[in-house]
């Protein structure tokens, strides 16, 4: 065991201390009397982490991935303890608290002893087997007290036989011979070899590292001298620590650029050191302010934002993530980073409320994916194209309809779904649950009947998706994949060869639809509009992922029209049909350009002429 660990966790013999907590990013903190107090100045990398307990049975519990590890009783250094790991990426989290001591069970009254006759001793103190008995006596005779409990006076110990031939042979400190003891819990008999007693109430005293292979010294006195010892340890949360927190405050100034950003219909806003303040309007960044910002203008308006925690993961992580309710702005999906020159801050402007699928100019069909009882529902297209808008459409579609249980898991809570006939449960990654797949894992226990992913990351996550499908759920969820046909590959490619064959089968069977769809700059110039790819889950379909024959997927969804599918040139085509959309932009997204344009342009029939002798040629 490291010096250090062992001076850490001298802290818990601390009158009131319950828990021990060392977190990557974080400092060393201790819990007294329900409060919080750092031990160390400067917060714990992951290296340092596993330094600190190397060469332990802690080095052995640490999780590979994203879990909540179970509770495991070990001893340290002497102390009876419980220590569990918690993860979630590169952040790992250590608690050790005391564990409860069982209860002995009740030891029937010894008989008392015959007296001695004619000088001769008792069995128990034959000279061969003296010192042990005599301590199995005493264990018998006195209950063991908790060093740890300050709370009872400590037991008195019975007076000394009178008869010096009844007293034990004094015990020889050199002698080696009998089993070691702790003296801390036997005190020698020599008044002069005891240990001064520590004062249970003294919180100053801190104990010093030592060798835990030397058992021949004791741990150092604290010093004597009030201005040598170190200062009170200053209390930081006063709640158990979490992974994150809730912003502190939001400043007047930063309120009123959000403001002005929703004024111009903008769908984020930018802030940057040594830059101007940048909107996004129609796909293109203005400036909605020409003078730049220095480091500290943006310090200071996002600084306010991170509470406490949120602050450890900017300076471990270099990005945090956050959701942010500004009054009079509505909420804001936040993203916090480090970057050369300072501090930026991107805010996607959220609605709200849930819009619908009229509002958001999505077919008519979209509706039907939410008319499954079971099964996986993917909603893909690139990142920033309102994969997370229509998917908070389609709840709220099954949040009105029936009375059933809505849980979802975000990262963060973007749009909070209102009350009508489903319950629904909004849990956000980071406050709520540690992970994607931890809340997935639980989300089977908490009887829903439609689970929500905010976005299919890992194989892990993946993997519990097809499972809730294939076991009576309907999930939905995101992915940034630009198409339908990618989409299956990715969900495919996540899991290594070996398994491959197994996860095509269990996707075709459990996915009902994947909805691809693009956002691209209106006729007008004045907004978006969505052109969408809707692929539905059908037996030709299954069979296609199962053998692996992805390329056919064209000719299904063209042969698949009936069915409902719709191919994003059938969609391209009908907005420039409608006058919602550019031809050269729409023909810019197509897939078969060539096909595209003959499709918007049908060529006219040539005319045909008469020849000699009556035959009909073509000019």
């Amino acid at each position: 065991m490291s010096a250090q660990l062992f001076q850490l966790l001298a802290q818990l013999d601390r009158p009131g201390a319950t828990e021990l907590v060392i977190a990557t990013g974080r400092q060393v903190a201790v819990r007294v009397n329900s409060t919080y107090q750092t031990l160390t100045a400067s917060a714990v990398s992951l290296p340092q982490l596993m330094h600190l307990i190397r060469d332990t049975q802690l080095a052995a519990l640490v999780p590979a991935s994203e879990k909540v590890g179970d509770p495991v009783a070990l001893d340290l250094d002497g102390r009876a303890l419980r220590a569990q790991f918690i993860r979630q990426g590169t952040d790992v989290m250590l608690r050790i608290e005391h564990r409860p001591a069982p209860q002995p069970p009740a030891r029937p009254t010894p008989a008392p002893r015959p007296a001695a006759r004619g000088g001769d001793l008792p069995v128990a103190l034959r000279a061969s087997e003296g010192r042990s008995q005599l301590q199995s006596d005493a264990a018998i005779r006195l209950p063991a007290r908790d060093p740890r409990d300050d709370s009872s006076p400590p037991p008195q110990r019975s007076a000394p036989a009178s008869d010096p031939a009844l007293r034990p042979p004094a015990r020889d400190p050199r002698d080696d011979s009998s089993p070691p003891y702790r003296a801390a819990r036997e005190p020698a008999s020599d008044p002069a070899l005891r240990t001064p007693a520590r004062d249970p109430r003294d919180d100053s005293a801190v104990r010093f590292a030592r060798d835990p292979r030397d058992e021949s010294t004791r741990r150092a006195a604290p010093p004597s001298d009030p201005a040598l010892r170190p200062p009170p340890a200053p209390v930081v949360d006063d709640a158990r620590p979490t992974l994150i927190d809730e912003p502190s405050e939001v400043l007047p100034a930063l309120t009123a650029l959000i403001t002005e950003a929703r004024r111009r219909d903008a769908t984020d806003l930018h802030l940057a050191a040594n830059r101007p303040v940048l909107v996004r309007t129609v796909g293109d960044l203005v400036a909605l302010d020409p003078a730049p910002r220095s480091a500290t203008d943006v310090e200071r308006l996002l600084l306010p934002l991170l509470g406490p925690a949120r602050r450890r993961q900017l300076e471990a992580r270099g990005y945090v993530d956050l959701a942010v309710d500004v009054p009079g702005a509505g909420r804001l999906r936040t993203n916090v980073s480090r970057q050369q020159g300072g501090l930026k801050g991107a805010f996607r402007l959220m609605m709200p409320r849930p819009p619908t699928l009229e509002e958001l100019g999505l077919p008519a069909a979209v509706a039907k994916v939410t008319e499954h009882h079971q099964g996986l529902v993917v909603i893909a297209g690139p990142s920033g194209h309102g994969k997370t808008t229509t998917l908070a459409a389609l709840v709220d579609l099954l949040n009105r309809a029936d009375p059933i249980h809505i849980l979802t898991i975000e990262d963060p809570v973007e749009i909070v779904h209102p009350k009508h006939a489903a319950v629904v449960s909004q849990r956000e990654v980071g406050r709520h649950t540690l992970s994607f797949a931890a809340a997935l894992k639980a989300s089977l226990r908490e009887d829903p009947d439609v689970i929500v992913i905010g976005e299919l990351r890992d194989r892990e996550t993946v993997e519990i998706a097809l499972t809730a499908a294939e076991t009576g759920h309907l999930v939905l969820a995101t992915m940034s994949t630009p198409s339908a046909a990618k989409t299956i590959d990715r969900l495919i490619d996540m899991f290594p060869p070996a398994d491959q064959s197994q996860v095509r089968a269990s996707l075709g069977a459990a996915l009902k639809a994947i909805v691809a769809q693009r956002l691209l700059p209106n006729a007008q110039g004045t907004g978006v509009v969505a052109a969408v790819e809707l692929l539905v889950g059908m037996l030709a379909l299954a069979n296609m992922i199962r053998d692996n024959k992805l390329f056919q997927l064209p000719n299904l969804m063209q042969r698949g029209k009936a069915f409902g599918m719709i191919r994003l040139d059938d969609s391209l085509s009908e907005l420039v049909r409608a006058g919602k959309l550019a031809e050269d932009v729409a023909v810019r997204y197509a897939d078969n350009k060539k096909d595209f344009v003959a499709q918007l342009h049908p060529a006219a029939p040539e005319p045909v002429k008469r020849g000699l002798f009556g035959r009909k040629d073509r000019e």
